[in-house]
């Protein structure tokens, strides 16, 4: 059951995809379209979940789950692990690689390898005061507060 995402509670769990790439403004409203049908029907042991999602920056999928009303279980997460493989495919991004890291140049967003950004790092391109997008947050509420920090906040900080 779509609910709206700023009416989810702060403990709701949050799933975050970045893509490879920045999408077309036409394709974030196919990608819109898409994610609603899919939430609309997302279910768990036959019980509706109480779920949404947000797109930020044409590059990210945030996808959150009210656990408190419905837990998401094993099927239910494969379920939507296999509708970001569809995305996958259809746009021919890739949406799971966690090896990845998108930070802010300015105000432009950037996408490296784990292996570019280190370099980055290196050569101090970029510093602990970079912003990056921490995707291993784990709640709306920590996605609201510590997902775009400065790479010293961040498990980034390392490679620095």
């Amino acid at each position: 059951m779509y609910v709206p995402f700023d009416t989810l509670p702060e403990e709701a769990k949050v799933w975050i995809y970045q893509s490879n790439r920045k999408f077309s403004d036409e394709e974030i409203q196919d990608i819109e379209r898409d994610l609603g049908s899919f939430i609309e029907n997302w279910s768990a042991h036959g019980h509706a979940l109480e779920a949404s999602f947000v797109t930020k920056y044409n590059r990210f999928i945030i996808i959150a789950v009210n656990q408190e009303v419905q837990a998401a279980t094993g099927c239910s997460i494969d379920a939507s692990v296999q509708f970001i493989q569809q995305l996958e495919q259809k746009y021919a991004v890739d949406l799971l690689d966690k090896m990845n890291v998108t930070f802010k140049m300015g105000e432009h967003v950037t996408f490296k390898t784990l292996l570019e950004f280190k370099k980055l790092a290196k050569e101090k391109a970029v510093s602990a005061n970079t912003v990056v997008f921490n995707n291993l947050v784990n709640t709306v509420g920590e996605w609201q507060d510590f997902w775009e920090v400065p790479a010293s906040e961040s498990w980034h900080n390392r490679f620095f």
